[in-house]
């Protein structure tokens, strides 16, 4: 019987009261987890917060963060979870459609103990309807404001069963999920599909190279969650010598030299999106297929609950056969916006094409866009905050290959001379995912000209007077 996250949790915690959760350096028994949760919760709700309130979670992740998006989950709290390395006012910008009741910051989340234990029995998240909201999570923002994504707790638990099935994974897994849990990856792929498996969940505080394979060694995972820029700078940093010991038998994110090097023997790959079901689709592999080069972009077949097609210029769309099997849709102040046409259709502004065997390949993201160490810019937060700098007469951000992993921002500026001091001070107000590392001084900026939008693809051939390197 369908039920909702936080009675599917507490369920487990009774059924396995040590499944491992939190951070591979503070971990809780779940029981505890959920008893501090619990607590944690009735200290919401005695705050004056009432179940179906929204309320968002900014913060890094750590042990106490488990246990408060736990929390929000069991007082019925449906919460945002939000990147903290985001600007505030882009952080408000982005709430208010949404209009949370409360903001849970550092100070709310910094200890997993909180007010002790408490019984979960009766917190009215036990009977949230599993087409409730269970959370939102924000879209990557590569044109423009990051939005808001409803996914309701039916949602999470068909994501959920879909990955464990592709993963065969089963409570005697350990798995871990090395990456900042405000993304779908790690918290939907990662912690939730585990705990709802009943094998351990595991995270770190802060992704490292060096720290990886001691933790996966130690913790005894055999289960991992990555996607592309850990896996590169694994690739990059780390040798089979310091896996050696490892007990992995397999991973999401299917890499052909990842998984040689570090002898994992089979990998999972995947479409999908916050709004796209989490994953609508999955492929396995095995280290003894012929893995081709692209094998982390094949998606392979669709889930049974979800319908897919390109249209005429290769964008895919993807249509739930099941209410639920998608995000409800955007929030907006006048409520939730499904963002599907009148046939159901859920337009994901990415461009893919069919296998040979009938699945999905994705091939790019159709908009244009920038990712450094795995987040999206946000192009037009990181333009206006450059735009007060005086002597820039016109300007643009886009980007170039870094000298180690993903990508570098870089600044097209339209200057009689080019304010590299002003310009260094009000990059470094941003995160530092964000700050461009060099500046292009050109004469103009390639521009459509019938809506005056910058041509961003063009940059990378347009004529360039000097560059100026920031870093």
């Amino acid at each position: 019987m369908t039920t909702n996250l936080a009675a599917t949790i507490v369920a487990q915690a009774t059924a396995r009261p040590h499944l491992q959760v939190g951070t591979v350096d503070d971990r809780l028994d779940l029981r505890d987890a959920v008893g501090y949760a619990a607590a944690r919760a009735r200290d919401l709700l005695d705050s004056g917060l009432r179940p179906g309130d929204p309320v968002a979670l900014v913060d890094a992740t750590s042990t106490g963060y488990v246990v408060s998006w736990l929390a929000c989950l069991l007082a019925g709290l449906p919460v945002a979870l939000v990147n903290p390395t985001y600007p505030g006012d882009l952080v408000e910008e982005m709430l208010a459609p949404l209009s949370p009741a409360r903001v849970l910051g550092p100070d709310d989340v910094a200890d997993a103990h909180g007010s002790g234990l408490a019984d979960p029995a009766d917190l009215p998240g036990l009977q949230a309807d599993p087409f409730d909201i269970a959370s939102y999570m924000h879209t990557s923002g590569t044109t423009g404001l990051p939005k808001l994504c409803a996914q309701t707790h039916d949602y999470f638990t068909r994501m959920a069963a879909a990955m464990a099935d592709a993963l065969d994974l089963t409570p005697d897994d350990a798995v871990l999920a090395p990456l900042p849990l405000f993304h779908i990856n790690p918290m939907g792929y990662g912690i939730v599909t585990a705990l709802l498996t009943g094998a351990d969940a595991l995270t770190v505080g802060r992704f490292s190279a060096g720290g990886f394979w001691p933790a996966v060694v130690g913790e005894r995972v055999t289960v991992l969650v990555l996607h592309a820029p850990p896996v590169e700078i694994l690739k990059r940093s780390t040798t089979a010598e310091q896996a050696a010991g490892h007990r992995v038998r397999t991973m999401f994110y299917a890499d052909r030299e990842f998984l040689h090097r570090f002898g994992i023997p089979c990998a999972v790959s995947g479409y999908g999106s916050t709004e796209a079901g989490g994953v609508s689709h999955l492929k396995r592999w095995d280290t003894g297929d012929d893995l081709p080069d692209d094998a982390s972009r094949h998606g392979g077949r669709s889930r049974a609950d979800v319908d897919w097609r390109l249209d005429d210029a290769g964008i895919i769309h993807v249509r739930e056969r099941e209410h639920a099997a998608l995000f409800d849709g955007y929030a907006t102040p006048g409520g939730i916006d499904p963002a599907r046409d009148e046939e159901g259709w859920f337009d994901t502004g990415d461009l893919g094409r069919v296998a040979p065997d009938g699945g999905l390949v994705f091939l790019e993201r159709a908009t244009e866009s920038i990712r450094v160490k795995g987040e999206f810019v946000p192009i037009p937060f990181v333009e206006s905050h450059l735009a007060t700098v005086p002597g820039l007469r016109d300007h643009a951000i886009w980007k170039r290959r870094g000298t180690l992993v993903d990508e570098e921002v870089v600044l097209y500026a339209v200057a009689d001379d080019v304010p590299v001091a002003a310009l260094r001070d009000r990059i470094g107000e941003l995160p530092a995912f964000m700050r461009p590392v060099a500046v292009a001084h050109v004469a103009d900026l390639p521009r459509d000209a019938a809506a005056g939008k910058v041509q961003r693809r063009r940059l990378a051939e347009h004529p360039v007077t000097a560059w100026i390197e920031l870093t």
